[in-house]
């Protein structure tokens, strides 16, 4: 077995610091704590309906994403350690002295935190290239005998001539991936005038992925001018691949179930760097407006969303990510009888056949195509156009009043954070958490009340108890029924005085 170092020779990349080695100084415990204590570092709990947080389709449906145990307990993903069965009994010696055992425990479920936060979880590196006689093919790839079929399609998506750089989150099988393009145009008959190559990596988890970028995006460059040349590649792989459990099972596990908080953090959202210039919350959120309150609503309910965009797909790809992050809840037990939220990405023609089974997803395409394939989804998003097939999800597109409501408080909220930021040089809030912040904040409360309403003697939802969610009695009461349906509030009784007027 290749002994991995910290940093693999050849490479030109920056990234988090990987875990200290024995005997190397330790950072102040100052800046360990604020690692620890990140509100972007900070994931849900197990047994949360959380979707968007690093989800996976291992075992179980649990997200292998970055986590961090901090001062309030935020919960971590359950991952695989790469240590053998056995190794945690030598860090919790039974002397007999408890109050010792208790804070050995803690500082070593801590020191294993940080070290399995900057674990790598690479399961394959991978070169896609355009060929004028062939189309899309894989070039090159690690491992050799990784199932890559298909990732051609995704790595360069339909379109991408059309631009001349781009980067595509794309899901393959159990893994998701991501992938930069470049086109770069060459004087050669044979290549047409234009060179396009896409150079991507495999996880088991999209919520690291942005670490590897910038490599990405150099690692195309020197394979746009200099054709073949894999070293950096094999090395990044050598130094980044993840430990495949021995029964192959495709499957990369994440960090220990006892690592876990028991309580959950003010911020849970998996982190994905921003790189389009305007942010990616900002952006969606002056992209659609208001219409961020309809797609609220489907992604509460769990609708089939898919996204049509051309290219560059980039962009799109966050528009996946946000809507993933509006229906957050952070209720333990709430939403887990309910199908997992997941984020499929770009998708192509060579998905169809996966999406066939999904019963819930989000995922974009520059593939028009799609829009035919009405049986495919539930929305359409073309541009800013949300349109749906289905006669029962129609009137879920109009705005009610309490919708325009809640984004007029969503927009003052992120003018004051805008004007916090400028006059005050706040630079510990950010719109992301703001814009997670208030969709939790309204899902909690959206389902706290009816958790109580069906808890209590007389379980029937009033106008009062339907204002109180901050939903319009009149204008959200068929959305209301379908979350009662969905949800499993079978008990709860509607008010008649919830009707259309």
């Amino acid at each position: 077995m290749v002994e991995r170092s910290d940093r693999a020779p050849l490479l030109d990349w920056e990234e988090a610091p990987s875990a200290e080695k024995p005997g190397e100084a330790s950072p102040p415990a100052s800046n360990a704590k604020e690692q620890l204590s990140s509100p972007s570092n900070s994931r849900a709990l197990s047994g949360c309906s959380a979707p968007g947080f690093g989800w996976s389709s291992g075992p179980g449906g649990l997200p292998p994403s970055r986590s961090v145990c901090n001062a309030d307990g935020c919960g971590a993903p359950p991952a695989t350690s790469s240590a053998p069965a056995g190794k945690d009994e030598t860090l919790y010696p039974d002397n007999g002295d408890h109050q010792w055992e208790s804070r050995s425990r803690e500082a070593s479920v801590e020191d294993r935190m940080v070290k399995w936060e900057e674990k790598d979880q690479i399961v394959s590196v991978f070169v896609v290239t355009f060929n004028t006689r062939t189309g899309n093919m894989l070039e090159w790839c690690l491992p050799k005998d990784m199932d890559l079929e298909g990732v051609e399609f995704k790595a360069i998506a339909s379109g991408s001539h059309r631009v001349t750089t781009d980067f595509i989150y794309f899901r393959k099988g159990c893994y998701f991936g991501l992938a930069c393009f470049a086109n770069m145009p060459v004087e050669s008959t044979a290549e047409r005038g234009a060179r396009m190559k896409s150079v991507g990596i495999l996880s088991p988890s999209y919520t690291l992925l942005y670490r590897y970028m910038s490599f990405l995006e150099h690692q195309v460059r020197l394979q746009l001018q200099t054709p073949g040349h894999y070293s950096p590649l094999e090395a990044f792989y050598e130094d980044k691949r993840a430990l495949l459990p021995p029964g192959g099972d495709d499957v990369v596990t994440a960090c220990p179930a006892n690592t876990w908080g028991s309580t959950i953090n003010h911020s849970m959202h998996p982190e994905m760097k921003i790189t389009h210039p305007a942010g990616c919350m900002s952006q969606f959120i002056r992209f659609f407006g208001e219409q961020i309150m309809v797609l609220w609503k489907l992604a509460l309910l769990r609708r089939r969303i898919l996204i049509f965009s051309p290219p560059p797909v980039g962009v799109v790809c966050y528009r996946v990510y946000c809507c993933c992050c509006l229906a957050n809840i952070s209720i333990p037990g709430i939403g887990v009888a309910v199908p997992e939220f997941r984020p499929f990405f770009y998708v192509n023609v060579a998905d169809i056949s996966a999406l066939e089974n999904e019963l819930s997803y989000v995922a974009c395409t520059t593939e028009k195509i799609f829009e035919e394939k009405k049986d495919l989804y539930d929305v359409y998003v073309d541009n800013q156009n949300v349109k749906t097939c289905r006669e029962g999800l129609k009137p879920l597109l109009r705005l009610s009043t309490a919708d325009r409501d809640k984004y007029h408080k969503l927009t003052e909220q992120r003018q004051m954070l805008l004007y916090s930021q400028e006059e005050n040089g706040d630079c510990v809030s950010s719109e992301e958490d703001l814009f997670i912040l208030f969709f939790l904040e309204q899902n909690n409360r959206i389902f706290q009340t009816l958790s109580e309403v069906a808890a209590s003697p007389d379980p029937m939802l009033t106008q009062d108890n339907v204002r109180g969610m901050g939903l319009d009695p009149h204008g959200d009461r068929l959305f209301l029924l379908h979350l009662l349906e969905i949800y499993g509030y079978d008990t709860l009784l509607v008010s008649e005085q919830l009707c259309c007027s």
